[in-house]
């Protein structure tokens, strides 16, 4: 069964990709969180960071390197950005194709909120 990045990749649902290449693709989240929230994920379908082998390590390090590119290209590199992989339902992971968040383009907050006493 296809997830829904996927159909995304293949071009089968719209979005608006800002990157794609052999290994990995890049598109607007339409949820954002921030003015720039982009997803990048690799075009074979990885369901989770537990998934992931020896053979999934250029597809990994390339999310990485597209988004460094990505941040230059949306003018957030250097003011600084933040990266965001959620794995399995407590990290808060909703579509079970690794996904890496890249948002920026504003002063980001704690990325955990800090338990009460």
């Amino acid at each position: 069964m296809s997830t829904i990045f996927s159909k995304i990749i293949s071009g089968e649902l719209p979005a608006t990709i800002v990157y794609q290449d052999d290994l990995v693709t890049a598109f607007r989240d339409i949820h954002p969180v921030a003015p720039v929230h982009i997803l990048i994920v690799p075009n074979a379908e990885i369901p989770t960071v537990n998934d992931l082998t020896e053979g999934d390590e250029r597809a990994a390090g390339r999310m990485f390197l597209a988004a460094r590119k990505i941040a230059e290209q949306e003018g957030i590199a250097e003011s600084g950005y933040r990266l965001i992989v959620n794995c399995n339902r407590d990290g808060g992971q909703e579509v079970y194709h690794l996904h890496m968040h890249l948002v920026g383009g504003r002063r980001m907050g704690p990325i955990v909120a800090r338990p009460s006493d």
